[in-house]
């Protein structure tokens, strides 16, 4: 699993006009070619009446799986500028279709090339983007008597709290950067002057706007 990475903030589309030609980008994450491929269909089905459907994607760790469709579109001037826009954002597991309209005046090779990437680039300005960064559940276990300068502290620190549990003890789930996971521990053992357990967990990914 990679430690951090850039990908859509959601599923969402946004709207350009070129020389009377409507260009709708469609953004989605996908984790697998199946889950672009859908996306793609779907879209596909939703704009049937429309002149092209393009798409792009990039899926996995390493962008091992790259694709491109100029959907009708001169090859090169559609598909190629999408996945082109996605790879220099450097965004991981994201499917993009942009569907045109015809407006009836033709852009030459050019334009198209430059219409296809403008759309990608400005449907993910309006939808956004996130970091999603790896973090370790850590557990940690505490008398009441500790209760108050221990959750003092970690509300304060820059470290989110994921829950919190009230039984014969508490216990307090963080989210911790993989490599902070070691240094974490140490600070928790010294704030609570060894009287706490630590535990931890499994890995979740947490994401912050770009």
């Amino acid at each position: 699993m990679l430690s951090d990475y850039l990908t859509v903030k959601e599923t969402g589309q946004h709207e350009i006009v070129i020389e009377k030609s409507r260009f709708i980008a469609h953004i989605a994450r996908a984790k697998t070619e199946d889950e672009a491929i859908q996306f793609i269909q779907s879209i596909k089905k939703e704009h049937n009446s429309a002149t092209h459907n393009c798409s792009a994607y990039l899926i996995g760790e390493t962008d091992n799986i790259q694709k491109a469709n100029d959907d009708g579109e001169p090859s090169g001037t559609a598909g190629v500028p999408m996945l082109e826009v996605l790879k220099k954002k450097e965004l991981k597991d994201t499917v993009a279709v942009v569907t045109r309209y015809f407006g009836g005046i033709k852009l030459g090779a050019g334009g198209l090339i430059r219409a296809y990437g403008k759309a990608v680039s400005e449907g993910l300005k309006s939808i956004g983007v996130v970091e999603r960064q790896l973090q370790q559940i850590v557990h940690i276990t505490v008398d009441y008597t500790l209760l108050g300068k221990m959750e003092n502290e970690l509300r304060n620190s820059v470290y989110p709290i994921k829950e919190m549990n009230y039984l014969d003890k508490v216990e307090i789930q963080m989210y911790v950067p993989i490599d902070k996971a070691a240094s974490f521990k140490e600070w928790i053992t010294d704030l609570s002057n060894a009287q706490s357990e630590i535990v931890f967990g499994g890995q979740a990914y947490l994401e912050k706007d770009v």
